[in-house]
């Protein structure tokens, strides 16, 4: 006679007789001899059982998610003749195949659920219980006690603890390896009503992540003793407790006597230094099926390989985790150069340059080249406190208003003004400085407003530098509204030029601890004579070299413009 036992899944312990020819399995209960219930993964006609010669063989019906024999790599292709203790695996079902065994009870399946338990009799529920049991590999002792004890053959326990091991190489991430411990873990156990593994968060809280109970259909909360877990961390050994209930360790015993806990192991969890980063939990109702001794063991060798596995899935979820945040931080990267400049400004007589490189992905420095109504271009240079993601998202909404301030204040003064107005109103404890340069194209004139910032280096055609601004610098945007800016006006002429900056580039420090200076771009401001573009590559490259590999400390903008 041949049996095909569910090992497990929401119908574990279900034994089915095979007598007929043909046996399609699936969900759909009106197509199929063998009901696969609860599981949505599962085709409606997933595999059939087909009578071949002395025995059977199993055939995929184009499932979805396949039929595999043995986890075999690929699944069910074709019909695949069966063996006596072959696994056949649909989706999270697992069953066994039995060949040779004599034919016992109903060849209906009779499902093992709280329902059906609470109808019967204490007798009717230890003789069922015993007739599912008997259909595993399992062996059948007695106690000192004279109570029965049933566990899983040594066979089992050996196949259990490789699935584990087979298990835990393939996971990759926590969700995968703490389901498939517990899952491996009760094929050992085979009187365990209940599992958890709880880990330890950073700020050491202790959280359970992950619950398996026998009856997949119960809702009980799992809770646990803070004490005997802490102990079982402190100590760095297993504790195996014969009666849960009378055992004066547990701090909550109200609520081990509420759930009926009669046995429990409790094993650390140890990262490769040997410090506690959770533990795994086993218990059992059942109080004549208490745990031994040589449970503890293989427990223990179970949290042994499940540590080693949790530890890789957190690296591995931390690895995933920084590439995401890699992910985030080059798109923020491109929007916002998407605030930046596409083009410079394209006036008759008139040649800029721009430079931009943050400290990290994204920075807080800004520039813009903003065409106004009358034909006017406002050059801006600003530098938002700190750097990084807050200073970024500061420059994204500076960028917004000072667009919208300019256009809708003729006067320059008045428009910083008001954009100051508008940052200060935010309320986030962050200030700008930001220097403002309207060009008129058509006078030449220059005017300026400078907002607690650098004030611009002008290079006159004689070679000296003036820096027009510096005396009425206010204070920078941001800290308090009840201020007005000041404006200055110049001409430029043909020949001169004005450089924009942040203090990135004369506060840039070398290995040495030395300071790049204003005064060194002072420099190469007056001896320049060759225009914005020349002047700009000049100053880029020699704090380059004056850098020599140091580390960028801040962001760096600059911005030349001047008359040909």
């Amino acid at each position: 006679m041949f049996q095909l036992l569910v090992t497990s899944g929401p119908a574990q312990g279900t034994r089915y007789d095979l007598t007929d020819g043909e046996y399609v399995l699936g969900r759909d209960p009106s197509e199929c001899q063998i009901v696969i219930k609860d599981v949505p993964a599962v085709s409606r006609k997933h595999a059939r059982l087909i009578r071949s010669g002395n025995g059977y063989a199993v055939e995929d019906l184009k499932s979805r998610n396949k039929t595999y024999v043995n986890d075999e790599e690929g699944g069910v292709e074709g019909t695949r003749p069966l063996r006596h203790g072959d696994t056949i695996r649909i989706c999270e079902v697992r069953f066994t195949f039995q060949a040779d065994v004599p034919l016992a009870g109903p060849k209906q399946p009779m499902p093992v659920d709280g329902a059906h338990l609470a109808e019967m009799s204490e007798d009717d529920r230890d003789s069922l219980n015993s007739t599912i049991l008997k259909s595993f590999p399992v062996d059948v002792s007695s106690s000192s006690m004279g109570s029965v004890r049933v566990t899983a053959s040594p066979e089992v326990k050996l196949a259990a603890l490789i699935e584990i091991t087979q298990n835990l190489g393939r996971a990759i991430s926590l969700d995968e390896v703490l389901p498939q411990v517990l899952k491996s873990l009760f094929k050992i156990f085979v009187q365990a009503d209940r599992g958890f593994i709880v880990l330890e968060t950073p700020d050491g809280k202790l959280i359970p992540r992950w619950v398996r109970l026998r009856r997949e259909d119960g809702h009980d909360t799992i809770r646990i003793s803070r004490t005997i877990i802490r102990k079982v961390m402190e100590t760095k050994e297993a504790i195996l407790s014969a009666d849960a209930a009378t055992d004066d360790r547990f701090e909550m015993s109200q609520s081990i006597a509420d759930f009926r806990i009669r046995s429990m192991m409790c094993a650390p969890l140890l990262d490769n230094e040997m410090k506690p980063i959770g533990a795994l939990q086993i218990d059992t109702l059942n109080q004549r099926q208490k745990f031994q001794p040589e449970d503890l063991e293989l427990l223990v060798s179970a949290a042994a390989q499940a540590s080693i596995a949790i530890q890789n899935a957190q690296m591995h979820d931390a690895a995933m985790r920084q590439k995401e945040i890699e992910r985030d931080m080059q798109l923020a990267k491109d929007v916002q150069r998407g605030f930046l400049p596409e083009s410079r400004p394209d006036l008759a007589g008139y040649a800029f340059f721009d430079y931009y490189q943050p400290a990290e992905q994204v920075g807080g420095d800004y520039f813009d080249y903003i065409p106004l109504p009358d034909g006017r271009v406002a050059i801006v240079v600003a530098d938002v406190v700190g750097h990084g993601i807050a200073a970024a998202l500061l420059m994204a909404k500076l960028s917004a208003e000072a667009r919208f301030s300019l256009y809708s204040e003729p006067d320059p003064g008045a428009a910083i003004t008001r954009l100051n107005e508008k940052l200060s109103r935010l309320n986030i404890q962050r200030f700008v400085t930001l220097i403002c340069a309207v060009l008129c194209p058509k006078t030449h004139k220059l005017t300026i407003v400078n907002a607690g910032h650098m004030a611009p280096l002008v290079r006159r055609k004689d070679g000296t530098i003036e820096e027009p601004g510096e005396k009425v610098s206010g204070l920078p945007l941001g800290i308090t509204d009840a201020i007005t800016y000041e404006q200055v006006e110049t001409t430029l002429n043909p020949g001169e030029t004005v450089t924009l900056y942040t203090d990135g580039i004369n506060e840039a420090i070398d290995k040495g601890g030395a300071f790049y200076t204003i005064d060194r771009m002072r420099k190469h401001a007056r001896e320049n004579n060759h225009g914005p573009d020349h002047l700009g590559n000049l100053i880029v490259e020699d704090v380059r070299r004056f850098l020599a590999g140091a580390v960028q400390n801040d962001d760096m903008c600059l911005v030349c413009f001047g008359r040909s």
